[in-house]
């Protein structure tokens, strides 16, 4: 690697590290400020293929040269397998891979996070604004929802699946109240799902905030190809420098008075742990100096599974999804349809035969899966580093299903898939059922959960927000030993929303964007 040292073309009064859904948000935002000085660096290109803004082909992005494709370790929770977790790398992030769902969240979910945090700003009235800045909802403007927002919301109808109609059907059959949409602060229902689409096409987190309007603005520079592999610190409490490294090998120094960590809640504990901020045991593992020790960076790792799936034989060919094959969330209280307040568990209708690599799936047309799982799981993994260099892999353990209490709500969560499943409404499309095959006890249907299981890809909580001693981030998301570092990226959540998580993930952005505005 050939060292090069740059102190000034590349110096920025903010220097935004990964380009990423919160990255490029905060790129545009900060830089609307004329006499603030933003460079973003990115580790991936721009977006350029473009099935990418096809919203059918979106499982089949994965595994392409975009995606950073992390491998967990074995998951003992899950018959010992070890999951794909694709993460974007490229200008826009994962909002490039994801299957545009567009949901806020409960607001007991937000709750959770202003009792971490002592701090309003993170409940449900809070983040409002923020979430009303963000849409183009098609009922914006009504106090609610936002309107003329860089991202769009939309609301499907007439391309909805008849299999995911009758799904609908089947679940408001059984008391589930229908709803317009999961953004309105009531998520116990039946509707199909709100989504970052226009006109037929995915829009990225670049498309809606990196237009070319933004892109030509002098003060802002988007480096791409370039990766950061440690914080410098000027042996006190802010960061001196980047030590990053070009398209062509170069390692190189830029410089700026703040830096925001946006890389993902995978790489921004990652790179805090190279940089010798982390748990003094795990650097001392990975060979790496211990200069600040947080035992909680890298800890607290969360994230959703789904059952794949609940499979139907169709009597019927089943017609390609108009959307993007997971139509339709119904979210529920576990044992109960008619039970009200915050989701325990949901149930998704696929308009595919979608399953785990543990089984064989039928041909596309003669089956349709429902999809199931919890929406506040218990358990908790961690993320740590290998080695000092970027090339050394990350040890990734969600420490899937190793409470009581999430295998108790997957199996409800599967009993629900079931009953919907089975119910008169969906009686013209269902032949019979394929998977689960019969078992005879809790141990069989533990079984079929652990194979079925894939990740929802909402990792998340590995930086959390706190204002107890452990959480290494405090309410205005500053890392708590360091004076001028800030994260901002879903590794701040302290627990997860009760769906996607991507709406949050802006939301967060959104309102740290507007504090630094405020201050000028």
């Amino acid at each position: 690697m050939t060292k090069a040292t740059i102190e000034c073309e590349r110096n920025a009064d903010v220097i935004i590290v990964g380009g990423g859904s919160a990255g490029a948000l905060l790129a545009a935002r900060l830089s609307e400020q004329p006499a603030r000085r933003v460079l973003l660096i990115e580790a991936g290109e721009e977006a350029n293929d473009p099935d990418i803004w096809n919203p059918a082909a979106w499982p089949v992005l994965q595994g392409r040269s975009y995606d950073w494709d992390y491998r967990t370790e074995p998951q003992a929770g899950t018959a010992d397998r070890v999951h794909h977790w694709a993460r974007g790398r490229l200008i826009g992030g994962s909002s490039c891979l994801h299957a545009m769902g567009y949901m806020r969240g409960h607001p007991s979910d937000f709750q959770a996070w202003v009792d971490a945090t002592g701090d309003r700003r993170w409940g449900w009235d809070g983040l409002l604004p923020a979430f009303q800045a963000i849409e183009d909802h098609p009922l914006g403007g009504n106090g609610l929802y936002g309107k003329g927002g860089p991202m769009p919301v939309h609301l499907p109808s007439d391309e909805v699946s008849p299999v995911a109609r009758a799904f609908i059907e089947a679940g408001a059959s059984l008391g589930l109240p229908r709803l317009q949409g999961h953004n309105s602060g009531q998520m116990i229902g039946v509707t199909p799902n709100s989504l970052n689409i226009r006109d037929g096409r995915r829009v990225t987190v670049a498309d809606a905030w990196l237009t070319p309007a933004v892109r030509s603005r002098a003060n802002l520079t988007v480096l791409t190809g370039t990766r950061v592999r440690r914080l410098a610190l000027d042996g006190g409490n802010r960061v001196r420098s980047l030590e990053v490294v070009g398209p062509q090998g170069t390692l190189e120094q830029v410089f700026a008075d703040q830096v925001v960590l946006c890389a993902g809640a995978l790489e921004s504990p990652a790179l805090l742990m190279r940089s010798g901020i982390g748990p003094h045991g795990v650097l001392a593992a990975a060979g790496v100096g211990c200069l600040v020790d947080l035992p909680e960076i890298g800890r607290n790792l969360q994230d959703h599974l789904l059952g794949a799936g609940n499979l139907y034989a169709a009597r019927k060919p089943v017609a390609p999804s108009r959307l993007q094959h997971s139509e339709s969330m119904a979210y529920m209280r576990a044992g109960d349809f008619t039970a009200t307040g915050q989701p325990e568990i949901v149930v998704g209708c696929g308009i595919a035969p979608i399953v785990s690599e543990c089984f064989q799936a039928p041909a596309a047309g003669t089956a349709y899966s429902l999809l199931f799982g919890i929406t506040h799981p218990t358990s908790r993994g961690s993320l740590r580093i290998s080695g000092p260099e970027l090339a050394d892999r990350l040890i990734i353990d969600p420490a899937y299903l190793q409470t009581g209490q999430d295998r108790d709500l997957f199996r409800q969560a599967l009993a629900a898939a079931r009953e919907i499943g089975h119910h008169d409404e969906l009686a013209e499309w269902r032949e019979r059922e394929l998977l689960p095959v019969s078992f005879k006890d809790k141990a069989g249907i533990d079984d079929f959960i652990a194979q079925a299981v894939i990740t929802h890809h909402h990792p998340c909580g590995t930086c959390r927000m706190g204002r107890d001693a452990n959480a290494p981030v405090d309410a205005d998301l500053r890392l708590k030993a360091l004076d001028n570092l800030f994260v901002v990226d879903a590794s701040v959540m302290p627990s997860l929303t009760a769906g996607p998580i991507h709406a949050a993930v802006l939301a967060i952005a959104e309102t740290f964007a507007k504090g630094m505005t405020a201050e000028g």
